[in-house]
């Protein structure tokens, strides 16, 4: 039964038609139709409630920013309800036509960019054409169940069902700070296809619109949109190489020597690493690691005969220019007592520092029981710290033996 708001027409004057307009309602039945026409109200809108999104994320034990997110198990967290899924732009531009991958994906357009870019669209749209996004294709990328088939309902995750990190305890053998890196746990071959895929897919959707990008069709939303995609496929990608952390660490400690240290070889390596998640196919069926390790091992040796001939044109250089490199007896500038007692100040001195700084500084120097000079490395090794750490504990306690030596006014040493 349609209904139809009329009012009769009459003559008069005006505040008699519209009195009448108001108070006079007229019913009408039009023959075989079944039509009344007759006044109605209009439904109020009723807001729908869009219920919450799920969102797959790597958290950790401790409270990181995004940047520096640990390496930590895999967990599905809620989306914040403050959050609300408002599309940026007109709401023909849909990247997904599932509307729950759709509200996912704004959702997440909203957490990553929860600001508006001032920056001018003409410049966002060069460097985004200037910016090449590496992708390995796959014919099903252009088929119309792609999306279905590969992302399903969830935007980020693996989809299935989660299975518990690797426990601190089997990480013992390596220090902490190494320990923190490969939390994640190892991927099983269904998850590292669908790691895979998903993030070659969203690299794909990014690549079809930014070749359609031009200046004059440019806006906010189709900028961001873009920029999300990229975002979430790096977001795949870190997944992928903290979950090989443990293959990265096992290669390049087998090259470590007085020449090459492990904190550079580990850096190589998870670049090596990265450069191997863009390049690899999982289309031909063969396992990721098998593929990495040839990677990061090729990229570990390269590095070492890289420095190997660099120490070697230094050395030939210097025997070219004749310059004498070795060691000369030199008589020692103060007497035996004179260090004595300054040897003996040092140690009231060590007294007053910590523990760990008394230790690094006594191995720096060879001072006490320690007869040879220790490395940053080894003595982080020995502490469970990082290499930097070591030297920011270093110079910490050299800043205060310095103050000590002031407020000790010890004489100058003669010459």
């Amino acid at each position: 039964m349609a209904t139809i708001m009329c009012q009769p027409r009459s003559a008069g004057s005006k505040s008699d038609s519209l009195k009448k307009a108001v108070t006079s309602r007229s019913t009408l039945d039009l023959d075989h139709g079944g039509i009344k026409i007759k006044p109605s109200k209009m439904p109020r809108s009723s807001k729908s409630k869009s219920s919450s999104t799920k969102l797959t994320t790597i958290t950790s034990n401790t409270s990181l920013t995004d940047d520096q997110t640990s390496l930590g198990s895999i967990k599905t967290i809620e989306k914040l309800p403050s959050i609300k899924a408002k599309p940026f732009g007109p709401r023909s531009l849909k990247t997904f036509r599932n509307a729950k991958l759709e509200e996912a994906f704004i959702s997440y357009a909203q957490i990553v960019f929860p600001e508006s870019n001032l920056e001018p669209i003409a410049i966002r749209v060069r460097r985004i054409l200037a910016t090449e996004i590496d992708l390995i294709g796959n014919e099903g990328f252009d088929l119309a169940v792609a999306e279905a088939e590969i992302l399903g309902t969830t935007f980020l995750g693996t989809g299935l069902e989660e299975i518990p990190a690797v426990r601190a305890a089997k990480l013992t053998d390596l220090p902490s700070h190494l320990a923190r890196l490969c939390e994640t746990r190892l991927l099983s071959p269904i998850e590292e296809r669908i790691l895979f895929q998903r993030m070659n897919y969203l690299r794909y959707l990014a690549t079809q619109r930014r070749n359609a990008l031009t200046t004059e069709n440019a806006t906010d939303w189709s900028l961001k949109r873009i920029e999300t995609l990229v975002r979430a496929a790096d977001w795949y990608r870190d997944l992928i190489v903290k979950s090989n952390m443990r293959l990265v660490i096992s290669i390049v400690k087998k090259f470590v020597n007085a020449n090459n240290v492990f904190d550079d070889l580990l850096s190589d390596g998870i670049v090596g690493l990265m450069r191997a998640v863009d390049k690899f196919d999982y289309d031909r069926g063969f396992r990721f690691s098998t593929y990495a390790t040839q990677v990061v091992r090729r990229n570990a040796y390269r590095i070492v005969m890289q420095k190997q001939k660099e120490r070697s044109k230094i050395t030939s250089s210097i025997q070219e220019s004749g310059i004498d490199v070795s060691d000369e007896q030199k008589e020692p500038t103060m007497s035996i007592q004179r260090w004595d007692e300054l040897r003996g100040k040092l140690g009231i001195m060590l007294d007053h520092l910590d523990r760990r700084e008394k230790l690094i500084v006594r191995a720096r120097f060879s001072l006490g029981s320690h007869r040879n000079v220790l490395t940053l490395q080894r003595l982080a090794d020995k502490l469970g710290v990082s290499k930097e750490r070591v030297r920011q504990l270093e110079k910490r306690a050299l800043e205060k033996l310095r103050g000590m030596v002031v407020d000790a006014a010890l004489p100058e040493i003669d010459s």
